[in-house]
């Protein structure tokens, strides 16, 4: 796949070819997904803005990256779930492209949270601090970076969705229909800026190898499951990222999946989903789980 509208001379260059000794920013670094993310980025030879709250994990990280690859990486230590986290961050960007001439090149927003729970014994303050890091801040960050790489047409943004996205999921309802809206979000940018140089692309993994679901009370549940490495997920984002797709489901058991339950009743889909994500304190077995294994509240925990 070439890209007509980047700015270079000569040949012309794939999405990640043109990554070389520019800037990502990823959220969620800690561990997981995200930190899986930093590794790949540093190995194509990107430097790297690192978020997250666990700043000793940012830095251990850091070193080794530094070590391996000759990565710059510069750490902000910040929790994403606050309100006005995307403004903070942002203007911390802006202040390294004053100071330093630093442009982010590629934003990776891969901070999330996710809750399982009963009606009733479901926090209110929870899900708005969910909600706060799974939409609110994503979309901050992406409508105040995005701007920029329209102007100099190229840039690539990432979002991390989910599985969930493509249905209702009973006992995690306000989680899966705030990845619903990163799905359906970063589809519709992507429609507005592919034909300016600009890839915004969707990232809906499945179940995942990281601590989402020990984080979510189900220490137990990858046992019992298969489950992909956070550098399969990875993978298979950056290839989707070079064929600048507007969404990736990797692995090809999770992706029919997400064919099915659109073919299936939303009604049959909804309910089948009780039978995996019923809590614990419903007298069952514990089932409950995540499709999906995003970073909490960018850093070390990921919870389902």
């Amino acid at each position: 796949i070439l890209l007509q509208n980047y700015d270079f001379p000569g040949a012309k260059r794939t999405v990640l070819d043109y990554f070389n000794d520019r800037w990502a920013l990823v959220t969620g670094t800690s561990s997981g997904i995200g930190a899986e993310f930093a590794s790949r980025l540093a190995g194509r030879g990107m430097h790297l803005i690192m978020a997250a709250r666990s700043t000793d994990k940012m830095n251990a990280l850091a070193e080794e990256l530094l070590t391996k690859h000759g990565t710059k990486c510069h750490i902000v230590t910040i929790d994403l779930s606050e309100h006005g986290a995307g403004q903070r961050l942002s203007d911390e960007v802006a202040k390294l492209e004053a100071e330093q001439g630093i442009t982010v090149e590629l934003l990776v927003n891969n901070a999330g949270i996710g809750m399982i729970g009963d009606i009733d014994t479901t926090d209110p303050d929870a899900v708005q601090s969910m909600i706060r890091l799974n939409v609110c801040t994503l979309t901050d960050l992406t409508y105040r970076l995005l701007p920029g790489m329209l102007k100099r047409g190229h840039g690539a943004i990432i979002n991390v969705a989910s599985t969930a996205a493509f249905q209702p999921v009973a006992f995690m309802s306000a989680y899966s229909a705030s990845k619903t809206y990163v799905l359906h979000f970063s589809e519709a940018l992507w429609a507005e800026a592919r034909s300016r140089g600009v890839t915004v692309m969707a990232l809906c993994p499945g179940v995942t190898e990281t601590e989402f679901f020990s984080a979510a009370g189900v220490p137990n549940w990858l046992s019992k499951h298969a489950a992909h490495t956070p550098l399969k997920i990875v993978r298979s984002a950056l290839s989707a990222l070079e064929k600048r797709r507007q969404y990736v489901v990797p692995g090809w058991r999770d992706y029919l999946m997400s064919l099915l339950v659109r073919i299936a009743t939303r009604r049959t889909a909804v309910n089948e989903s009780k039978r995996y994500f019923r809590p614990a304190n419903r007298g069952e077995e514990k089932k409950s789980g995540s499709s999906e294994t995003t970073q909490a509240t960018g850093d070390e925990t990921t919870t389902g």
